[in-house]
């Protein structure tokens, strides 16, 4: 892969993520974090790129909990599953993360397991070839914190029970795949659209203030 990389402040990766592709429109964007950095400290940047549109990808990991920094509750924990700040079990209702990202403007919504090496392999594909903020969220085991405190075996044991327990629904309703402690797993995918982008949006909104003097955003010169 020839890619450039940084690694950004806990939670703060879109913003990040969201000045570099406003420098450089003609390079490729793309996040990965995990479900407590996007969607709890990070949680108002992921509906705020999502609703603008912005051309860039996200790959979130949702292990269901904080696992680099102890194991506490995240917004992705299942309800009654335990953690290191939750040892009586989770009370909270969590995230559904692709209902969240969809709600928000993305274009292009899909969730696997690590278990769907290839679908999750084409999803990542049709995610980075789209126009638009795609989101991919990829349910991936965590065998040190989740597996151990909730009794649940190792990172074997949690591929078999994704083996078992994923179903495939393409398309499915949103408000219906929410994902409860041990339950089945909806993946697939759920959205694919195509609306302006955020940069679209901006020139289309300069050029009608400024009119044939604006030179469109994100088209070269030739002097780069």
């Amino acid at each position: 892969m020839k890619l450039d990389s940084f690694h950004t402040t806990h939670g703060r990766a879109l913003p990040f993520a969201l000045g570099l592709h406003i420098a450089r429109p003609d390079l490729k964007t793309i996040v990965f974090s995990g479900d407590g950095d996007i969607v709890s400290i990070g949680g108002n940047h992921l509906i705020h790129t999502a609703r603008r549109n912005v051309d860039m990808t996200v790959i979130c990991v949702n292990n269901f909990i904080y696992a680099m920094t102890g194991g506490q509750v995240a917004p992705t924990t299942p309800l009654t599953a335990k953690a290191a700040t939750t040892p009586y079990g989770n009370w909270e209702h969590p995230f559904n993360l692709p209902l969240l990202a969809a709600s928000s403007g993305a274009v292009y919504v899909a969730r696997w397991t690590a278990l769907h090496i290839r679908r999750l392999t084409t999803a990542i594909k049709e995610a980075i070839s789209k126009r638009g903020f795609s989101f991919v969220e990829v349910i991936a085991p965590c065998s040190t914190l989740y597996a151990r405190i909730n009794k649940l075996g190792t990172g074997l044991d949690l591929m078999k029970f994704y083996h078992d327990n994923s179903v495939i629904k393409h398309g499915a309703d949103l408000k219906e795949i929410d994902i409860d402690f041990q339950s089945k797993i909806v993946v697939g995918k759920f959205v694919d659209i195509e609306k302006p982008t955020y940069i679209d949006c901006l020139n289309e909104g300069n050029k009608r203030v400024f009119g044939d003097k604006y030179k469109p955003y994100g088209v070269s010169d030739g002097d780069n």
